[in-house]
């Protein structure tokens, strides 16, 4: 299953590092990831893909909530299925 994160916050050292060593610790591969700061505000787009992964996607959603809480942005993480479901124009 492939799976869509966002992060949205302010910026601040080490936001890439912590939301990738989650993925590393599970087994869970990145495909892609986008990344850009406008006056301050960091904002992140990731595809990951959970095939070998040690967790399933309830795990992940908390452990990144988690991650997220401590370093003051919100992290989301959803089924790329859902996502692109929501995200369709007309």
């Amino acid at each position: 299953m492939k799976v869509v994160i966002t992060v949205v916050g302010m910026d601040r050292t080490g936001i890439i590092a912590a939301v990738s060593q989650i993925m590393a610790e599970n087994e869970v591969n990145i495909l892609t990831i986008n990344q850009v700061i406008l006056d301050g505000i960091f904002n992140m787009a990731m595809i990951v893909d959970m095939e070998k992964a040690t967790i399933d996607l309830e795990q992940l959603q908390k452990l990144l909530k988690e991650k997220g809480n401590v370093l003051g942005v919100e992290i989301r993480a959803q089924n790329q299925k859902i996502f692109d479901a929501m995200h369709q124009v007309g």
